[in-house]
């Protein structure tokens, strides 16, 4: 299969929950299944492989040592195939039996679906869905990780436009992430961590962009903590199905119970790349205010708005000599009232490098307009006590109800925040002295204004009609949104 050709098959496995299943549930299925799948098939082509090696020695070729997963027996894939009553339970078991017997890799994996409602999923939609799967061989040889890599984001994508605001949780925008990543420039070697990692995207791309540039992938050490189950375990089939080995994804509160520590203290990271969940109200601020890991080193941020608990705990996280990190915003972080005096020490501190006004449309089935906000531990001598201000808001194209970054808008952002300099109508560099002036305020258009405006501050025609088209997509969007509350009441 060429890479649309899988992509349609494994869609077409969706198709048969529609009716029966919430397209916002889909993932908690079809994910399961198809990770099920791969790891039997590869099984098979790995005993295959020692079979022809050993010269059919059967014993050689079921050694755990020519195996990337134990599959224990009865819990293959053709096992499941050979059941017609009570298929959810037999998947369920196959599958439980699969995370025993690989501890260390796989525990919890395959999430906790309710396999055996047969209410939601009967044993002809089962029997209809394994048959499904069963058409193709997901070998490494037919299928390498790079394609069903590719396809597995691919289905992320799907699932997120099918489910529409209950994606939030587990997709960034990718022309963003690839922003992010070249920003962030990981290198070999170096450790990676996303506090808030939904579905791995952040995480993987980091490894994909080494693996592209020719470079070593395999030595970065990827680290990431989601608090929704079967998001997380999506994350790391993600990182498997993408031939990715080294990497550990933790199920948690991040605020709450951070999962990575050395010494009694948070763990420390060469870079941070984040998409926390923003302006969350249901958090522990009380806890928050004693913090056992003094993670409130600017202060304590206000019940209604959690975004500076996010970012107070990945500065506490960053490696204390070269510690980057990039996280991505509405850009009332960069304002608002309530956050002011924590904001101000931030800037104080010279932590905060760069700061990038993106358009509306980039976070999931939201207007908001993002931001992204990147910090250091330890500037370079020339950067020390300024601020780069990029005004990237033109540079998002609009399509449906998303906004997209093309590679000529993510090279244009990437090349003025490489060269740090004044670029006008794009980028200004202020020092910290000229933010602190107004109270400490990183709003990009008080530094810099984009190329919209004349220079009496006069909005172009076209950059009017840009903005009255948004507007209008905003009240669309609130006004179905509001009809949906509505009809559920």
């Amino acid at each position: 299969m060429n890479q649309q050709e899988l992509e349609k098959y494994l869609w077409g496995a969706a198709t048969a929950l529609r009716g029966t299943i919430d397209a916002g549930d889909y993932k908690q299925f079809i994910f399961p299944l198809l990770f099920f799948k791969r790891i039997s098939d590869v099984y098979d082509e790995e005993y295959q492989n020692a079979l022809a090696e050993s010269g059919g020695d059967v014993e050689y070729a079921e050694f755990a040592e020519n195996h990337h997963f134990q599959i224990p027996e009865g819990a293959h894939w053709n096992d499941v195939r050979e059941t017609t009553v009570n298929v959810g339970l037999a998947l369920q078991d196959a599958m439980r039996e699969i995370e025993k017997a690989n501890p260390e890799t796989l525990h919890g994996i395959f999430g906790d679906a309710s396999w055996t409602n047969k209410d939601r999923l009967s044993d002809e939609i089962l029997i209809s869905l394994i048959e499904h799967f069963s058409q193709h061989k997901l070998t490494l040889a037919n299928v390498p990780d790079d394609q069903l890599g590719n396809a597995y984001e691919y289905l992320i994508k799907e699932f997120a436009d099918d489910s529409g605001h209950t994606a939030a949780e587990f997709y960034t925008n990718r022309t963003v992430v690839k922003l992010m990543t070249m920003i962030m420039d990981p290198q070999p070697g170096e450790s990676v961590y996303d506090p808030t990692c939904g579905s791995g995207g952040l995480l993987l791309n980091c490894a994909l962009h080494l693996k592209e540039e020719g470079k070593e992938y395999r030595t970065l050490k990827l680290y990431g903590q989601e608090i929704n189950l079967i998001t997380s375990a999506i994350a790391r089939m993600n990182m498997f199905m993408h031939g990715i080995e080294e990497f550990s994804i933790v199920r948690g509160d991040t605020l709450v119970q951070p999962a990575f520590l050395e010494n009694d203290e948070l763990k420390k990271f060469n870079i941070i790349l984040a998409n926390p969940p923003y302006s969350i109200r249901a958090w522990d601020r009380k806890s928050f205010e004693n913090d056992p890991y003094g993670r409130n080193i600017w202060g304590t941020p206000p019940q209604g708005c959690a975004d500076y608990a996010f970012q107070q705990h990945m500065q506490m996280s960053l490696d204390d000599e070269n510690g980057r990190a990039i996280s991505l915003w509405p850009h009332g972080i960069l304002f608002r009232d309530s956050e002011a005096a924590m904001r101000r020490k931030m800037i104080e501190a010279d932590l905060v490098e760069c700061v990038i006004g993106l358009g509306p449309n980039l976070f999931y089935n939201s207007p908001m307009e993002a931001c992204l906000l990147i910090t250091r531990t330890k500037k370079e001598e020339s950067k020390r006590g300024k601020i780069l201000f990029i005004n990237a808001v033109n540079e998002v194209r609009q399509e449906k109800n998303m906004g997209y970054l093309d590679d000529l808008n993510i090279n244009k952002i990437f090349a003025a925040y490489r060269e740090f300099k004044d670029q006008e109508n794009f980028a200004a560099l202020a020092s910290i002295d000229d933010v602190m002036e107004k109270q400490g305020n990183l709003s990009i258009n008080l530094y810099v204004r984009a190329e919209q405006y004349d220079e009496n501050g006069a909005q172009s025609f076209e950059a009017a009609y840009r903005d009255w088209e948004a507007s209008s997509q905003k009240l669309k969007s609130s006004m179905n949104e509001l009809f949906q509350v509505l009809g559920a009441q």
